[in-house]
């Protein structure tokens, strides 16, 4: 199994990092569609409806998919023989990095429901905040990988 996986490397790595940009746009573009909701949209209206027909669309068809993706990719570099140094401090930043990301993810599938029911409570300033977390766990995420501290 070991030499199949070094085999494939270069084909999953790529898929990986397809999977990662596809995935990131989602983190990063989702947020922005709550600060417009929070802001502009008033219940029930056809701003209100168009919204939540965009995120949950984004959310099921590019964000859910590229996350399982990245994470099955992810695993399979992983397990690739000569790979990850687990002496190095960096696979735990990295670990640490993507499941940070991963329950930002999960975060956002929540507030996306509260929409949906109409129970939105944070503002569109909080949403912006919000959107810097994606940004900050990349620099953790990459760092780690391209330095390997």
């Amino acid at each position: 199994m070991g030499y199949f996986l070094v085999d494939i490397y270069p084909y999953v790595l790529s898929f990986h990092i397809m999977a990662v940009m596809s995935w990131m746009a989602g983190l990063f573009y989702l947020p922005r569609l709550f600060v417009y909701h929070a802001e502009r949209a008033e219940k029930g209206d056809q701003l209100d409806e168009t919204l939540k027909i965009m995120e949950f669309k984004l959310q099921r068809y590019i964000m859910s998919p590229a996350s399982i993706a990245t994470w099955l990719a992810g695993l399979t570099l992983v397990f690739t023989p000569g790979i990850v140094d687990w002496s190095s401090v960096w696979p735990y930043t990295k670990a640490f990095g993507v499941i940070s990301m991963t329950a930002y993810d999960h975060w956002l599938m929540q507030m996306r429901k509260k929409f949906g029911r109409n129970e939105n409570t944070l503002t569109g300033r909080q949403y912006r905040m919000m959107n810097e977390v994606p940004t900050l766990l990349m620099v953790i995420i990459v760092l780690s990988v391209v330095v390997k501290f």
